[in-house]
């Protein structure tokens, strides 16, 4: 699923590939799903964006917004987001095709959930997406520690996790379950310790994973997990993740273990975050 780094590769690349491409139809919606978002009618996306250009994009954590003419696009959460040259086969299914002048098209496409948000500029109110441009992203100087402290000001620390301290309430836009875990295994914390049991030192060995291991997966062109906005696999090798569960810690050789916790699953090494 799209998270940080990816949204971070993915906008380098729209701005590289659909820069100044003209918008020549739009479908959306074409194979409803439960958990696919769009803004008001989808089928108002064609009317709203075809003749336009892209003028570029840009990230707001786990989003990825583009700008065409008098509208916004933006693409987020569980979206997969594909790019077709000219004469490559579409698929069938997809809930968002943009085609353009030179007949490449942008697919997007939800497996879980998803966002495909087409909406006249300043006329979107959704908290998620204005929360995520008015926070700080890790990758910048402006998310330092002394806002990553404040984080945790107001917070029942006795029990909130260190998964739920990172990952839910959107405190960091972009940082979801998946990127969580080598994060905290950087930092050596289990995902359900305590944050009242973290201490000043441990606090900022974790403000410093957050910020080292996002900027090295965004330097990597996203995890393996993922794919990019061509389908190539990110080059950064996840340590905790479905493709290292029940194999041996690269640190301390424990196997890796996967487990079920606030909603979603966890993927921990007992050698290196213990409880």
């Amino acid at each position: 699923m799209m998270e940080l780094p990816e949204a971070a590769v993915i906008t380098e690349q729209v701005n590289a590939t659909l820069k100044g491409k003209r918008i020549e139809s739009v479908i959306a919606n074409q194979s409803p799903h439960k958990f696919a978002w769009f803004y008001a009618d989808p089928d108002n996306y064609d009317a709203l964006l075809r003749g336009h250009t892209i003028d570029g994009a840009i990230s707001h954590g786990g989003m990825v917004e583009i700008s065409a003419g008098p509208a916004l696009i933006v693409l987020a959460e569980g979206l997969n987001l594909r790019y077709y040259p000219e004469g490559e086969k579409l698929p069938k299914k997809h809930q968002l095709l943009l085609e353009f002048d030179d007949g490449s098209s942008l697919v997007g496409s939800v497996q879980m959930y998803g966002a495909a948000w087409a909406f006249p500029q300043g006329q979107f109110d959704n908290w998620y997406y204005l929360n995520s441009k008015q926070r700080p992203s890790p990758l910048t100087d402006a998310f330092d520690y002394a806002h990553f402290e404040s984080l945790l000001e107001g917070q029942k620390l006795e029990s909130l996790s260190a998964k739920a301290f990172l990952a839910t309430d959107q405190r960091i836009p972009g940082l979801g379950n998946g990127v969580l875990q080598d994060i905290l295994w950087a930092a050596r914390i289990h995902p359900k310790r305590k944050m009242s049991t973290v201490s000043n030192e441990e606090l900022h060995t974790l403000f410093v994973a957050v910020k080292s291991v996002l900027k090295r997966m965004t330097s990597l062109g996203g995890r393996d997990t993922e794919h990019d906005l061509f389908g190539t696999p990110g080059r950064y090798r996840t340590v905790l993740s479905r493709n290292t569960v029940d194999k041996p810690c690269p640190e301390c050789g424990t196997i890796i273990q996967k487990a079920a916790f606030l909603g979603g699953s966890i993927y921990f090494c007992e050698g290196c975050q213990q409880l």
